[in-house]
């Protein structure tokens, strides 16, 4: 019996991995040969940009432009790396296949014109499109699409950087703060190597980088380690967490002030390109547009002029951090990645000149852990840096990386990102599994509450609150009747038919869709985490993966006959549902002001 077991447990595991080898390498090498499609066009946009410097007066056409094609055609490509972190944790309508051409031609537009951006955010896509494609093809299940994106997320990585093991272990780390997503381990690693040396083999290369302190010294010990040098390092860290927290913030706001200026999408790379130009006349100089690896001009700033002690720029790297902020906030396409690793050697090699450490080593410190940083990702990044710069420093880069993790607080490029393990015991209060995004908005919310509060106080003519003078005013409620349906359902239903690039749409995207035509007053999908329905057995969310027969719940508000006409037009797709009708009562609250009303009554003979 028991050798049995055993067999059929080899056998299961024999099957599982020449499946994801059939599935994962096909995808690999795509990815590998776009990657290196899109690193060789990037190169010639670059060329071609310092060829002819009147291209960045292009740059409002250009941003305008790609924003308005993303909205009249890209549909949900629009999403980003946001959609495919989305994806990978709550599977529903896929990654469309449009996302990779979009991606790369509107990169290499943002690069040829001379906007601020990075290339890893456009090999993420490429790898989650056509994993996300080839899934749909050979109809994996969720949970298995769910492997698959991981996969192409590193697959794109790994390629684009020429760092493998990093791309595997930066897609396990990414999606969620504190958890690594083991599953995926295999496939992501196969994926990452595949495609690099894919892009190898098209004759792609990538910068290479060194450090020379202690180059030829004789080990004494494992690593060389300098306690004075290593408590220099921890000091670097705090530095590289706090400019990562920094970054991740001001380009959130950012775009939000963008937003609020200018609802019309498309003219918001307007502006951006015409803050950009302006920056450019008034600094003199044009190092800080564009990718930043290399310039034909041997005196401009780039991240491998920061290796070397002859270059002195102390603020090279808030200036790149400015231009990216602006350039990527406003919509233009690209990553943030390699401006992250130009703005870590430029605040490595300021902090080396500050503390008296070696220039070249902090650099490379700070290369790797403003990423990790912004990312939340240290261990990709610890071994990205012993993947370009050796493992001789594997100390000081675990060190910078892991300090800067914790001190870049509870923040992310990737607003999708969620936190399954707060950084530090005292965070007690971050509800489990909640993504950045809905983080910051409770944090706005509370410091909204606070303010307020304060405002509140600074109102009082006395010292103590309870003297201040009253404001006769008072609010009423309004109430009218209204109806609530909820419809059950699993996550994974489709709606019948064909639903364009991404095939059937999930049903409960479809509900909510056709409720906002129909003129409902609310429409909301709810997933749940435990329960059953139908009297059927208890369904639990799985601890890495998301369980797709859990029950969830579409909510409508409307009146009753609003409710009654929506269901009976969509019968079909209602067929056989759990729905069940609630009444409710809208409260409307009103502004009433006692002391206008006093004075208008009229005094009684």
């Amino acid at each position: 019996m028991l050798t049995s077991a055993f067999f059929g447990l080899r056998l299961q595991q024999t099957r599982s991995l020449a499946k994801w080898i059939l599935v994962v390498v096909p995808m690999a090498v795509a990815v590998g040969s776009l990657v290196a499609l899109f690193l060789w066009s990037l190169d010639k946009a670059t060329e071609f940009r310092f060829d002819f410097p009147w291209l960045i007066y292009l740059m409002p056409v250009a941003g305008f432009a790609m924003v308005w094609a993303y909205q009249k055609f890209g549909k949900g490509a629009e999403g980003g790396n946001n959609l495919i972190v989305e994806q990978i944790h709550e599977p529903g309508g896929g990654v469309p296949l449009r996302m990779a051409p979009f991606v790369l031609v509107t990169t290499i537009l943002t690069h040829l014109v001379g906007g601020s951006a990075g290339r890893e955010g456009t090999a993420v896509q490429l790898g989650g499109s056509i994993a996300s494609a080839i899934g749909r093809m050979v109809r994996l299940s969720p949970a298995d699409m769910r492997i698959l994106l991981m996969a192409g997320i590193a697959a794109g990585f790994g390629a684009v950087f020429g760092t493998p093991i990093a791309g595997a272990i930066f897609a396990l780390e990414v999606l969620t703060i504190g958890k690594m997503q083991y599953e995926a381990l295999l496939p992501a690693l196969l994926g990452a190597i595949v495609a690099d040396w894919t892009c190898h083999a098209w004759g792609i290369g990538h910068t290479q980088y060194a450090i020379t302190y202690l180059s030829g010294a004789v080990r004494t010990t494992g690593f060389n380690l300098d306690v004075v040098l290593l408590f220099k390092v921890t000091l670097a860290g705090v530095a590289f967490g706090l400019a990562a927290h920094l970054f991740a913030e001001l380009s959130h706001l950012a775009s939000s002030a963008y937003k609020a200026i200018l609802p019309y999408a498309p003219l918001r790379p307007v502006l951006a390109g015409a803050i950009l130009i302006s920056l450019v006349y008034l600094l003199g100089t044009r190092e800080y547009l564009g990718l930043g690896v290399w310039s034909p001009n041997p005196d401009d700033t780039t991240i491998l002029s920061f290796f070397r002690p002859d270059h002195v720029d102390y603020w090279g790297w808030a200036w790149k951090a400015l231009f990216t902020i602006i350039t990527l906030s406003a919509g233009f396409k690209g990553g943030e990645v390699t401006p992250l690793f130009f703005i870590g050697a430029g605040l490595g090699s300021a902090l080396a000149g500050v503390l008296g450490a070696p220039i070249d080593l902090f650099a490379a410190l700070g290369f790797v852990a403003v990423f990790a940083g912004a990312t939340n990702t240290p261990l990709a990044c610890l071994i990205m840096g012993i993947e370009l710069f050796g493992a001789e420093h594997a100390v000081y880069l675990a060190v910078a990386c892991f300090v800067a993790y914790l001190c870049s607080g509870h923040s992310s490029i990737y607003l999708s990102q969620r936190v399954g393990v707060p950084k530090t015991t005292t965070a007690k209060g971050i509800p489990a599994d909640i993504s950045v995004r809905h983080m910051r908005d409770i944090n706005a919310q509370a410091l909204g509450d606070y303010v307020g509060k304060v405002r509140l106080r600074s109102l009082g003519t006395t010292t103590n609150l309870n003297e201040r003078p009253i404001i006769v005013t008072q609010h009423k409620l309004h109430s009218s009747e209204i109806g609530m349906v909820r419809i059950y359902m699993k996550p994974r239903e489709k709606t019948s038919g064909k639903g364009g690039w991404l095939g059937s749409k999930p049903l409960y995207r479809e509900l909510v869709m056709q409720a906002k035509s129909a003129g409902i007053m609310n429409a909301v999908a709810h997933h749940t985490h435990f329960g059953y329905s139908n009297s059927g057995k208890l369904q639990d969310e799985g601890f890495e993966i998301p369980n797709p027969d859990l029950t969830m719940c579409v909510e409508l508000i409307a009146s009753r006959d609003q409710l009654e006409e929506f269901c009976r037009t969509h019968g079909a797709l209602l067929r056989n549902k759990v729905i069940v009708y609630k009444h409710l009562e809208q409260w409307d609250v009103v502004h009433h002001d006692v002391a206008a009303e006093e004075a208008l009554k009229v005094p009684a003979p």
